[in-house]
């Protein structure tokens, strides 16, 4: 399969880290020379070959990629990812519906009503009281909810934590498909790969279980008493452009 694509990720060069996936893909936006980009976004992983489906490429797939970038791309100094939260959506409802959860309080039932609405999105009143209270009970979902072989529930989590990423922002409405309605209720998160840490980061999951976290993201779990403020929205004319980085049989 010599110069076969493998997989492949799709990357936005951009001057911040995105809360929302609009701004990236949006035909509208104004483009960024590359040479100005402070932030790679890695916002779509796929592999090319059916085959392939499943397959893990290892820990080093991220950081390949983002060495590359820098090499070629010197002024990046954040390698982040916009990526979904696939399994959260089924997992709050599960504890909705258990009148003895442990993990929901009165406040969070009061405030995820509107979910029993099934245009709830639609209202802005009832978009503000959800996303309200979804950061501090997907910090959960993301640091405490486990399989039975004691690794995180979300497997996007799985991927990146053990590639060596730290998780590092969670984005309430971030993704506003249907698709992502369903699976996250719109809520994305940002996996942060730090050069330096990516090691240790890999070697703190593989050997401990350990979830590396930002502090901001630990902060949510330790208040989980009280459902935090709506964070700040970012800009909406986010400068980005688009490339695509490409592994191939040649490369080993």
């Amino acid at each position: 399969m010599i110069d076969e694509p493998l997989i492949f990720v799709e990357v936005a060069l951009m001057n911040a880290i995105p809360s929302a996936i609009a701004p990236v893909l949006a035909t509208a936006r104004v483009p960024l020379p590359a040479n100005e980009a402070r932030t790679a976004v890695f916002y779509s992983i796929s592999n090319a070959q059916k085959g392939l489906a499943g397959v893990s490429f290892g820990h080093f797939l991220i950081k390949q990629v983002a060495e590359e970038l820098k090499r070629e791309l010197p002024r990046l100094d954040s390698f982040v990812t916009l990526s979904p939260v696939p399994g959260f959506a089924a997992w709050l409802t599960r504890e909705r519906s258990d009148a003895t959860s442990s993990v929901l309080n009165d406040e969070d039932r009061r405030l995820l009503a509107p979910l029993d609405e099934s245009e709830w999105h639609q209202d802005s009143a009832s978009r503000e009281m959800v996303d309200r209270a979804l950061p501090s009970l997907a910090a959960h979902y993301l640091l405490r909810a486990k399989t039975s072989r004691g690794q995180p529930l979300d497997p996007v989590a799985r991927f990146h934590l053990g590639n060596g990423a730290r998780l590092e922002r969670l984005d309430p409405g971030g993704d506003k498909s249907a698709r992502a309605l369903a699976q996250s209720f719109g809520l994305m998160v940002n996996y942060l790969y730090a050069l330096d840490d990516i090691e240790a980061n890999h070697e703190a999951y593989a050997n401990k279980g350990e979830v590396v976290a930002s502090s901001a993201v630990r902060r949510l779990l330790r208040n989980r008493a009280s459902v935090p403020a709506l964070p700040v929205p970012r800009g909406r004319h986010e400068r980005v452009s688009l490339s695509r980085w490409t592994a191939t049989g040649g490369t080993g």
